[in-house]
């Protein structure tokens, strides 16, 4: 039986796979997604700098449920829409480990539709 504390060690091994190959820039920088049991995280980062731009979640938005594809699709919007009034059009999507579906798909998804280019 797979532990819940395995199940994080696989996912931050997979975490720093990804982010061997793909870095934010400040012309280029990374959205970062984080999501626990009932929240979603979304961060657009420069890692040149060190410094998150942008930065939205389900706690910061006041959003009752957060483990929710309706949250994540809320949150991508947000994020986004943040990020296009900072003057930031294109990024690099870091999905944290995570498989690329449910609550990621969804954040990605409004985010792209919201003015993100990923």
């Amino acid at each position: 039986m797979i532990t819940q504390t395995d199940r994080d060690a696989i996912r931050q091994r997979i975490h720093q796979r990804i982010r061997r190959k793909l870095s934010g820039t400040a012309v280029r920088p990374r959205l970062n997604v984080f999501r626990s049991l009932s929240h979603i995280y979304a961060q657009v980062i420069d890692d040149q700098k060190g410094e998150t731009l942008v930065s939205a979640s389900t706690m910061s938005l006041k959003i009752k449920t957060g483990g929710n594809v309706a949250a994540a699709k809320e949150i991508g919007k947000a994020v986004a829409e943040l990020a296009v009034a900072k003057g930031i059009k294109k990024v690099v999507f870091d999905r944290g480990g995570f498989l690329y579906h449910g609550r990621i798909k969804a954040l990605a998804d409004a985010a792209r539709e919201a003015g993100l280019d990923f």
